[in-house]
């Protein structure tokens, strides 16, 4: 992904009892659909391992523009716009609602954001809404964040987004991916480090100012769908066992929403 400066987040809330295979199935047409018109344009799919029954599709571009010419690109296909259509009535059946928000890359509010991901497995995302007229409060709490965990862990790392189009301004994700759970694990054990390079001093002002500015705050966690991805051949190649797995069996035909939207 190479810290994509645009992130296209597609969230997709699934009917109860549609979610797993029904899903990927589902989902596993557009990826066909994609490659077979060998698009250039990759995404990373990933279902909810907490909070409602969900699916996230991450879509990356350089550019607002850049999207703007995939998106073109996509409608002149009609080959690839017509099966994409197909696919979208069929996942459609299968959801109770869809929403898309997009993000820009913050580098300053980031902590050494990995630029590959071909072996990940889950993702920790951790939503921050932040208080009109605080934002520069919220500044201070990440500087604040960042130091501590640069003082205590020099493995921590996360990519800082910040919501542009599709919800309240003032928003704010942490996006921070895993190979596995483990390391999860291993993280909560250096919290402690984190309060003691923060001091006591370090962690009231962290907490004071998080009180002032900050009204919403959740941790959700993901885990990564190679069904519902279609992602490069670099990433195939680095982890073949995982990213190409078994192919899905055919979806019923169908033919309205389509997963890529025009800006």
């Amino acid at each position: 992904m190479a810290h994509p400066r645009i992130l296209q987040i597609t969230r997709e809330y699934v009917k109860p009892g549609k979610a797993g295979e029904l899903h990927d199935k589902a989902e596993s047409a557009f990826v066909r659909a994609m490659e077979r018109a060998k698009w250039p344009t990759h995404y990373l799919g990933m279902t909810s391992l907490s909070g409602k029954e969900r699916a996230l599709f991450f879509t990356w571009y350089d550019s607002l523009g850049a999207w703007e010419k995939d998106s073109a690109a996509t409608e002149k296909n009609a080959t690839l716009s017509a099966e994409l259509e197909r696919a979208g009535e069929a996942d459609g059946e299968l959801l109770d609602s869809m929403d898309q928000g997009v993000f820009l890359f913050n580098e300053e509010q980031s902590l050494r954001p990995l630029a590959d991901l071909s072996h990940m497995k889950f993702m920790e995302i951790l939503l921050f809404h932040v208080r009109p007229g605080h934002s520069k409060e919220w500044d201070e709490i990440v500087k604040l964040v960042k130091g501590g965990y640069e003082k205590s862990d020099p493995t921590a790392h996360w990519g800082e987004y910040d919501l542009m189009y599709g919800g309240e301004s003032d928003t704010h994700i942490v996006l921070t991916a895993h190979p596995n759970l483990a390391e999860v694990d291993e993280g909560m054990k250096k919290e402690k480090d984190f309060v003691a390079a923060m001091g006591e001093d370090g962690m009231k002002k962290l907490d004071e100012l998080s009180a002032s500015a900050i009204d919403l705050s959740q941790s959700q966690l993901f885990a990564f769908d190679p069904h519902m991805s279609y992602v490069s051949e670099d990433w195939i190649k680095a982890d073949p066992e995982f990213w190409k797995p078994k192919e899905m069996m055919q979806t019923p035909k169908a033919g309205k929403e389509m997963k890529k939207k025009n800006p």
